[in-house]
């Protein structure tokens, strides 16, 4: 087992902010005023971690499997607990690919690699959430290229 240890470190800043350093040095503004709402909360950052970690997997697979990707993006949402601690029970995330004659196995395959393989995010939530993944394919053709 490797036992790579990385350290994020916390400032409170005052006024319901904190800012974050994380293990390579780069900064996020924190909010804990959910009224304020003027950076990412804590649940928020899961969210983006979620979305990102799976994302970055999934594009890399069908980069090597020279899938012709244009865009593509990650929607990641979630159903809390109405009990304290509201802790995130279902995430849903969706990959909505858009290329040309992209195959839906590879899409498929790519996520189910990044789901239950490669993310690390995925795994340490789906210790408390189960995660519901869903993809759309939308093919790119030369009327949408140009818009």
């Amino acid at each position: 087992m490797i036992n790579s240890q990385s350290k994020a470190i916390l400032h409170f800043a005052g006024n319901d902010f904190f800012v974050g350093i994380s293990p390579s040095g780069h900064s996020q503004v924190i909010e804990t005023n959910s009224e304020r709402n003027s950076a990412a909360s804590p649940l928020e950052l899961l969210m983006l971690a979620m979305g990102s970690c799976t994302g970055v997997d999934v594009i890399s697979i069908l980069k090597k499997k020279r899938q012709q990707v244009t865009d593509y993006r990650i929607e990641v949402s979630g159903d809390r607990r109405a009990d304290f601690p509201r802790a995130f029970t279902r995430v849903y995330v969706k990959h909505i690919v858009t290329g040309r004659a992209i195959s839906e196995q590879a899409v498929a395959r790519a996520i189910e690699l990044s789901e239950h393989k490669y993310c690390s995010v995925a795994a340490t939530v789906r210790g408390s959430a189960e995660i519901i993944t869903s993809y759309e394919i939308v093919e790119e053709n030369r009327e949408n290229a140009s818009n």
